[in-house]
């Protein structure tokens, strides 16, 4: 089973394109924090990094709704993706998002839910 389900803050606004044959593609950046105390008695603290691309309306949804800073929960698949860049090969892992859920502070449905966006049925419940 491929499955991930994250929850963090946006680094960055989301990055919204359309790829050739018309469909929306979505990039963010998401930061997860992870809080513990050594040995020691010292806090520590570790932020991870995760690209996360959504398709399709989610996309757009994402693309509308969100902000750097903004909290949410990503669920998907871990993919890695090879490529060339100055001629050299490179991977990427990446999560490929079929849900994601709008948290915290942000745009409102009328029932006072932010909404969220969900892959198996294209549409953001309003």
């Amino acid at each position: 089973m491929n499955r991930v389900v994250l929850v963090g803050r946006l680094g960055r606004d989301p990055k919204v394109k359309t790829t050739g044959n018309g469909n929306s593609v979505c990039t963010l950046s998401l930061a997860t924090e992870e809080r513990w105390t050594d040995g020691a008695g010292t806090k520590q603290q570790r932020t991870e990094w995760h690209n996360v691309v959504v398709w399709g309306k989610q996309a757009e949804a994402c693309g509308q709704y969100l902000a750097k800073g903004r909290q949410v929960l990503v669920e998907g698949a871990l993919r890695t993706r090879k490529y060339e860049h100055g001629g050299v090969t490179r991977f990427a892992t990446e999560i490929v998002a079929s849900h994601v859920e709008f948290l915290g502070d942000g745009p409102r449905t009328p029932q006072g839910r932010a909404p969220s966006t969900d892959s198996s049925d294209g549409d953001i419940p309003f």
